[in-house]
């Protein structure tokens, strides 16, 4: 299987903290299902370097460490380490995919890090070797990561489907802020979707879209334009501007404004996931 290149990178540039300028990422196609795109990254530094990422509400398969890792959703702030050179390659799940491998709720993989072998019962190790070696090719990378993933087998689910499509939605849509909103809009009672979040997405509705506005306000500071955080905060659902000041700093670790006189040179066009 060849490695394909997206036209458009997918999922949230504005995720990864500051300008991530020691490191190369690439996404690419697959046709795994479940899996909304492949990522490498590739680094070469003189100095450790660290990296904070904004998590996003969606499972992540990764060779890391001689292993390939399942990362739950997390809640907590994500950050990496970069030594000397290295690779890593990880399959993105989009909210819902996750569960056609597992068969079962993954709330419970939520703010874990686990062997892909303890959770889905195929030896990763060998999968691991061949995408973590040296010398290997992009191509060879994503073929062994493709070929665990037929090997594990996937389940479809119309609902984890339904879900996804759901979450999409609220994505897309600044509008949405509140989960008993979102609730409406499925059709069902807000403790049937918290359940259901819980069963397909790993976290509850009310983070994932405080999680979205969050973003939302991350691309804003790094578009380059003038910024009204007091009606931005307005607009996405915060209290007011304290409230969207406090929580964009625990999650990104500093305060809008500021964030956006490091990095808040013109990025290009904003790219959204599929």
């Amino acid at each position: 299987m060849s490695a394909r290149a997206t036209p458009e990178p997918r999922g949230y540039p504005e995720a990864i903290v500051g300008r991530a300028e020691p490191f190369g990422v690439r996404r690419i196609e697959t046709e795994s299902p479940g899996v909304d795109y492949l990522w490498r990254v590739r680094w070469a530094v003189e100095e450790p370097y660290e990296q904070h990422v904004v998590p996003q509400p969606r499972l992540h398969l990764a060779a890391e460490e001689g292993r390939l890792l399942v990362h739950g959703v997390t809640r907590r702030p994500f950050s990496r380490r970069l030594v000397g050179r290295g690779h890593v390659l990880g399959a993105s799940f989009v909210p819902g995919g996750f569960h056609g491998y597992l068969r079962a709720p993954v709330g419970g993989l939520s703010d874990a890090v686990r062997p892909a072998a303890e959770v889905l019962g195929v030896d990763d190790r060998p999968y691991a070797a061949r995408v973590l070696a040296p010398d290997a090719s992009d191509d060879a990378m994503v073929a062994a990561l493709t070929e665990f993933l037929g090997v594990v087998g996937y389940k479809a689910d119309p609902r984890a489907d339904e879900i996804t499509a759901l979450v999409t939605e609220a994505e897309r849509d600044r509008s949405m802020v509140r989960a008993d909103a979102l609730a409406e809009r499925a059709g069902v009672s807000l403790r049937t979707l918290q359940r259901e979040f819980a069963t397909y997405v790993g976290i509850g509705p009310k983070w994932v879209l405080q999680r979205f506005r969050l973003l939302d306000a991350a691309a804003a500071a790094r578009s380059g334009d003038a910024v009204d955080w007091a009606e931005l905060a307005t607009a996405l659902g915060f209290s007011d501007q304290a409230h969207l000041v406090r929580r964009f700093t625990e999650v990104v670790g500093t305060p809008p404004a500021t964030y956006a006189r490091e990095v808040g040179a013109p990025a290009g066009p904003r790219r959204r996931s599929s």
